[in-house]
């Protein structure tokens, strides 16, 4: 993210940068450039960002500025890698701080900490304030720094799933619109059934219960989820936590309404986000900037036009946001960036060229500030021309003058105080006055550690939440299946012992039965087992059967 300004070096090319500038002939007080500098005459509050160039001259008279109130509006600093964009934060940041507006920023390769500390004199300074008619002094502002889930120094940054919500999830997950759809699902039944998502393993346990043969017929009336939108969101969320990704996501909960702070002193305190840890990641840290910016635009009451605004939120990498986005992730990225002005908060977009943000978020950024663009490649001059039509009308031939600027210069454009957009200004800027590089290692442990926030957000909480109420249930229900298994084998062995139990019985019976001695047969059974008894018997015995099975079977009885 940084490029170093070097006020020597941008001396001698901004003069070939202004000399490129296409414009009527005439000297430095030439009508053209007396109404560029009266665009920027305004009569409240302003930042100062530096001086006219004009026909290869540095105008230090005629001062580029933007309104204080204007910058709720939104903007976009763009420019090739190494032209100086972010010493243009970092110098918008001082200025804001002074006027008592805390701002936040990202500090993706880790040299932005200096902003807190005074930045150290030297001739180079000295040779650009005297060109730009800056007062120069030394000083540092107030700062806090951050990390995204305590990875690298800074005071952990964490939001929870649920927080999160599915949109956000869905993009940092990279699922295309099924899978994000069916994510969406899961998060309504979690927040229906009040399953609190705080970490990624309760997103994973919800997801393995709503598949399970338990859990299937939940979503059944709303669509349901398929086994395999199932296993790749479990397979995109074991690859994210692999990726260090899980711990950005607990508690305790970070508030964003500790952005919005002032110091002791009035001045309001720059938030520093530290991601070179995460630089490898860059889908994550721009999703969860968005994260922060939607939660702020949720939080806060609308105000309306204020005199200056509450926060101004510097958005640097924005093409990252926008790489792969869905449909709905752009529609809610436009939303926010369009309504959030009315809640106080000022954005500005920070990337290479105007192209590489939707058109209808571009729309929103009134403020800009486009540093130099090079043209190597016949991609390059498409982007060159496509920035220069998103200009209005100028002085100046801009798509030769965004190819010559030096570093620590830019064309630019401001919203006025009636809102109306200022000339086209070609503008050596100001040099920041805090240090432009990183504080030492040691320093920016002692910032985090003495910070008043540190020991709310240090250690991480893991509370009851989804995963362990799933967890609970089911250990119950096998708990339960395990015993009403257990008292039916019970049962069986009962059973089988009865049966054992009464077949030695009937075994024990036909032994003594066999055991018993033999007897001689009585005159009775002697008669009754000769021939002719027997003879008799059945003849009687049929007689008997056809009476008895028509009185059973027949209508009628008869009876002898």
């Amino acid at each position: 993210m940084s490029e170093s300004t070097d006020p020597a070096s941008s001396a001698s090319s901004a003069s070939s940068a202004s000399s490129a500038a296409s414009a009527p002939s005439g000297s430095p007080a030439s009508p053209a450039a007396d109404r560029i500098a009266a665009g920027y005459a305004f009569t409240g509050p302003a930042l100062e960002l530096g001086a006219l160039l004009w026909d290869g001259t540095c105008l230090p008279d005629r001062q580029i500025r933007i309104p204080l109130s204007m910058l709720n509006r939104h903007g976009l600093v763009a420019g090739a890698t190494g032209t100086g964009k972010t010493k243009t934060l970092q110098l918008i940041a001082e200025q804001l701080s002074a006027h008592g507006v805390p701002v936040f920023l990202a500090d993706i390769k880790g040299d932005v900490s200096g902003i807190s500390a005074p930045g150290a004199a030297n001739d180079r300074t000295a040779q650009r304030a005297a060109e730009v008619g800056q007062d120069w002094k030394a000083a540092g502002v107030p700062a806090e720094f951050y990390s995204l889930g305590g990875i690298g120094p800074g005071i952990p940054l964490r939001a929870t799933v649920t927080g999160f919500g599915p949109v956000l999830m869905s993009k940092v997950l990279q699922l295309n619109q099924t899978q994000e759809q069916s994510l969406g699902l899961i998060f309504h039944y979690a927040d229906a059934k009040g399953l609190e998502l705080i970490d990624l393993k309760d997103l994973r346990a919800v997801v393995a219960f709503l598949v399970s043969d338990e859990g299937k017929a939940e979503l059944k009336g709303i669509g349901g989820l398929s086994t395999v939108t199932a296993g790749v969101i479990l397979r995109a969320l074991t690859a994210f936590e692999q990726q260090g990704a899980g711990a950005f996501f607990g508690e305790p909960d970070f508030d964003t309404g500790e952005l919005l702070r002032t110091a002791a002193d009035g001045r309001g305190v720059v938030s520093v986000l530290e991601l070179p840890a995460v630089q490898d990641k860059p889908q994550l840290f721009s999703t969860f900037l968005m994260w922060l910016l939607a939660d702020l635009y949720g939080d806060l009451p609308e105000v309306g036009d204020l005199d200056r605004p509450k926060l101004v939120f510097f958005f640097d990498e924005a093409h990252l946001l926008f790489n792969g986005a869905s449909k709905a992730f752009l529609q809610s990225i436009t939303q926010t960036v369009r309504l959030i002005r009315s809640k106080g908060i000022g954005v500005f977009l920070v990337t290479q060229t105007p192209k590489d943000v939707p058109a209808d978020v571009l729309a929103q950024l009134g403020n800009r500030v486009q540093h130099a663009l090079r043209a190597f490649t016949p991609d390059d001059a498409k982007a060159l021309k496509a920035t220069v039509k998103t200009f209005p009308n100028s002085e100046y031939d801009l798509e030769e003058l965004l190819m010559q600027l030096g570093t620590g210069e830019a064309v630019v454009t401001v919203l006025s105080e009636k809102g109306a957009p200022t000339p086209v200004a070609a503008t050596r800027l100001r040099a920041p006055q805090s240090l432009m590089g990183p504080v030492g290692a040691a320093e920016l442990d002692r910032a985090v550690k003495s910070s008043p926030l540190w020991p709310r957000y240090a250690e991480p909480v893991d509370r009851e939440s989804a995963y362990e109420r799933i967890s609970a249930e089911q250990a119950a229900a096998e708990a339960a299946a395990e015993a009403a298994a257990a008292e039916a084998e019970a049962a069986k062995q009962a059973e089988k012992k009865a049966k054992e139990a009464a077949k030695e019985a009937a075994e024990e019976a036909a032994k003594a039965h066999r055991r018993a001695p033999r007897q001689e047969p009585s005159l009775t059974q002697q008669v009754v087992g000769s021939g002719l008894f027997r003879s008799l018997a059945r003849s009687v015995g049929t007689q008997l059967g056809r009476e008895i099975s028509r009185s059973l079977f027949g209508t009628a009885k008869r009876r002898r």
